[in-house]
């Protein structure tokens, strides 16, 4: 690679990182901060915290990685404009290809490890964050360890503790059960224990209050009573896997049999077309901020600053997508559309790059014509010179 390219290349390569890291950063910090309810709900430790937020970062990368592209490339070269960098090059004759070359290098190799994130590390940490916390919330003893706390277990069932003992005694129990549209239940307990397996409360010395639609209200005292619980914990110990959770391959090929490709086969033929297009946005956004930010400008042309025309025509573009993939569940003849805004781009971009070069020539040209032309007018008939003379 020339010196140039090197040097274009460590530019942008710099200021992608620069652009990249903070905003990935801030992103994985919401993200995670949204799931902190695993520490507070189910009483995890930090150690399982800092996995899931670990396995939460393979999902951020792909969507921010363009856009740190283009921050990187449109700096980079509005810099280098501003230093007469781009102009001394371009005087020097360089090619223009000697800025698009190492650009495009750069950028090919981000959408590359764009589309491995996005098919092969992706949906293994997709599954393990599942799976991480299908297992914290399968022990429904883990989810009432705070006491004297309301806790809801699901949506209609709240459970408080009065005290938890050694040995998976409970003290004081209450349990709120609003499930059933045709009563409310509420329980009273001096004490009980979730059995070992999970799937049941057993209470003792304590009431139940049942309560129907229509207001009638009957108690029931009890010195033993067992809450069933096992369709609750089966249901928190499974992780359902989805469209987004799989892999490209079973997307090329899904098992008939599977239950949720069943249940929705049409949000799985949206996933994988969107896998197929997102991995070039990259290489797109690249594109587009060549053609915005890749010529010489005079500090003196009033223009918007290229980076914010880059960054909302991307982000004009990754709208179209994202609608378009949506879309691919209700209307099939959105595939073409998808397909069609990217490749669009590629060709509108291309075309721009070749149009918009500058027709100037190189200096050693430019010099030589410079000559020929002092050599023809010294030729040129004294009618000239007097007309010449004349306007003087």
């Amino acid at each position: 690679m020339k010196l140039l390219e090197s040097y274009i290349t460590r530019r942008v390569g710099l200021m992608f990182l620069v652009a990249l890291l903070p905003v990935l950063a801030i992103i994985w910090t919401t993200q995670v901060l949204q799931r902190i309810n695993l520490v507070t709900d189910s009483g995890q430790s930090m150690g399982s915290f800092a996995t899931l937020a670990t396995l939460i970062l393979p999902t951020i990368i792909p969507v921010v990685l363009p856009f740190a592209l283009v921050i990187g490339i449109t700096q980079t070269l509005t810099a280098m404009n501003t230093d007469s960098e781009l102009t001394v090059m371009e005087a020097a004759g360089a090619n223009r290809m000697v800025i698009i070359r190492p650009i495009m290098l750069l950028a090919i190799a981000v959408s590359i490890f764009s589309f491995a994130v996005d098919n092969m590390v992706e949906p293994k940490a997709r599954v393990a964050a599942r799976d991480m916390v299908a297992a914290a919330y399968a022990d429904l003893l883990s989810t009432v360890i705070e006491e004297k706390n309301f806790r809801r277990i699901e949506d209609g069932l709240y459970v408080e503790i009065s005290q938890r003992m050694s040995g998976r005694i409970l003290k004081g129990l209450f349990v709120a059960d609003s499930r059933d549209p045709a009563f409310d239940l509420i329980y009273y307990a001096k004490e009980g224990a979730v059995d070992p397996s999970g799937k049941s409360l057993l209470m003792h010395d304590g009431e139940v209050h049942r309560k129907t639609v229509d207001g009638n209200v009957s108690v029931i005292k009890f010195d033993s009573y067992a809450f069933d619980l096992s369709d609750l914990s089966q249901s928190r110990g499974q992780a359902n896997l989805r469209s987004g959770d799989r892999s490209l391959s079973f997307l090329l090929n899904p098992d008939p049999n599977d239950a949720d490709y069943k249940a929705k086969p049409t949000g799985y033929r949206a996933e994988l077309h969107r896998r197929l297009t997102d991995w070039m946005l990259p290489a797109i956004f690249a594109l587009i901020s060549l053609v915005i930010a890749g010529d010489a400008r005079s500090h003196r042309e009033a223009r918007l600053h290229p980076m914010v025309s880059a960054l909302t025509i991307s982000f004009g573009l990754r709208w179209a997508d994202f609608y378009a993939a949506n879309q691919i569940e209700a209307a099939p003849y959105f595939i073409g559309v998808l397909y069609g805004i990217n490749i669009g781009a590629i060709l509108i971009c291309t075309y721009l790059l070749s149009r918009t070069k500058k027709r100037t020539m190189p200096m050693s040209l430019r010099n030589r014509v410079s000559g020929w032309w002092l050599w023809a007018q010294a030729r040129l008939p004294s009618s000239g010179g007097k007309s010449s003379g004349g306007n003087a």
